[in-house]
């Protein structure tokens, strides 16, 4: 569907595409290198301030306990109070959080200044998926949610080079590389912050830049789609939040995401012992390449799916494909097969992930559908805490620095299976 077009209902899906799909992007490659900025400053970090490697991955993990535990009260409160106050408040916060990580010095403060970041920033990423289902009917969802799936490839596109640039700013101003990492991001999320309080609208009805007319097919596209709406109780959300699907659901998610961070938050360093370099412009260059990948398999699988139907057998392919590239990445003799299996991985866990809420977001609307969303994402992050203790943890163990990778590709090879038995709550609908 090109940016001008409608479908025969007259929803003015390009000009939602237009309008809210670049900042929506923008406000997640901030997220994403807010929480994974710690992996490009690795090396030097770890050398500045003396943290060895299991509490580094301690502390980058613990991130993802404050975000787990603030996910359905955030998401919640978002319903609330509305996208546009709540989403200028996370970013703001996360942003002053991230900047203050310059003052690190210690193990404690960088688990508390962690842990913190993760709990502003906790409801971010459910509350943009909620957003969406508050503005784009099932037919055009998908698309939508793998348009904002391009954040995370391009923030290690572009990410890569730019932290490798500022870390190479090490001693200018009297700041150590990293130091310059952190402000940069931390600043950039508050500025962006501060504009998504005016640029953002809660709902359709709010939004002065479509006609009368496209709110009215939007609504009318919305209500179709949606389960009927009742005001529920707590009693009804805590029912639905621990039924037996949701929670499948919530496994699911949390194999992928140990897949994802398990490789993210180690990544450059991975890449320079593959060169044998440093980490710096070079080797962020180099990091960029699965990256590159990533997005091109995160534009054409969602849409492969959506065309298709056969969602669960191509989400899983793409697991399976990040499992076997997970291994390889390790088991390969040569850097540039080392990088290949790279590209696997973060093709496949990347892509995986629209086409999975594509499925896990049908059913309830309202609080319950924010809720349950949360819970979900709640998952994965828990499942993102564990993953890169867990790696050391295996490497510490066996003795063998590769060992946690192996034990990442298992899991995520685990996380296949499951997408392969999972079922819709109600039939799928297809991209017009």
């Amino acid at each position: 569907m090109d940016g001008n077009s409608r479908d025969d209902g007259g929803l003015p899906i390009g000009k939602l595409q237009r309008r809210l799909m670049p900042f929506l992007l923008l406000m997640y490659i901030l997220a994403f290198l807010d929480r994974t900025n710690v992996g490009f400053a690795r090396d030097a970090f770890q050398h500045d301030t003396a943290i060895g490697d299991a509490a580094y991955a301690f502390g980058a993990s613990i991130f993802f306990l404050g975000y787990a535990l603030f996910e359905i009260p955030s998401n919640i409160i978002l319903h609330r109070v509305g996208a546009r106050l709540w989403m200028a408040r996370i970013m703001i916060t996360w942003g002053i959080v991230t900047a203050v990580m310059m003052f690190i010095r210690s193990e404690p403060l960088f688990y508390a200044l962690r842990l913190l970041l993760g709990i502003c920033e906790a409801g971010f990423f459910p509350g943009v998926i909620y957003y969406l289902t508050r503005w784009y009917p099932p037919q055009a969802r998908s698309q939508a949610i793998g348009l904002f799936y391009f954040g995370a490839p391009i923030t290690f596109i572009l990410g890569g080079p730019v932290a490798g640039l500022l870390l190479d700013m090490d001693g200018q101003g009297g700041l150590h590389g990293w130091q310059w990492l952190f402000v940069a991001t931390g600043l950039g999320a508050t500025a962006v912050g501060i504009a998504a309080f005016f640029y953002l609208d809660d709902q359709p009805d709010d939004a002065r830049w479509l006609s009368p007319e496209e709110k009215a097919a939007l609504a009318r596209a919305l209500r179709s789609g949606a389960e009927p709406e009742h005001v529920p109780g707590l009693r009804d959300v805590l029912a639905y939040l621990f039924n037996a699907r949701l929670l499948y659901l919530g496994l699911i998610y949390l194999l992928i995401q140990m897949s994802v961070y398990g490789v993210v938050f180690f990544l450059p360093s991975q890449v320079a012992a593959l060169l044998g370099r440093g980490v710096g412009v070079e080797v962020g260059i180099v990091s960029a390449i699965p990256w590159v990948c990533a997005l091109g398999a995160t534009f054409f699988l969602p849409r492969l799916a959506d065309r298709t139907g056969r969602r669960r057998e191509i989400a899983a392919g793409a697991l399976i494909a990040a499992g076997f590239g997970i291994a390889g990445s390790v088991a390969a003799g040569s850097a540039w097969l080392g990088l290949l299996g790279l590209c696997f991985a973060a093709s496949g866990f990347i892509a995986a992930q629209p086409i999975f809420w594509a499925q896990a977001s049908g059913g309830p609307s309202g609080v319950t559908a924010a809720a349950s969303i949360a819970l979900i994402n709640s998952c994965g992050a828990i499942g993102a805490f564990l993953a890169p203790n867990a790696r050391v943890m295996a490497d510490t163990l066996t003795g063998r620095s590769g060992a946690g990778l192996y034990l990442l590709a298992l899991l995520t090879l685990l996380g296949a299976g499951l997408m392969m038995g999972l079922r819709s709550a109600r039939p799928a609908a297809r991209q017009s």
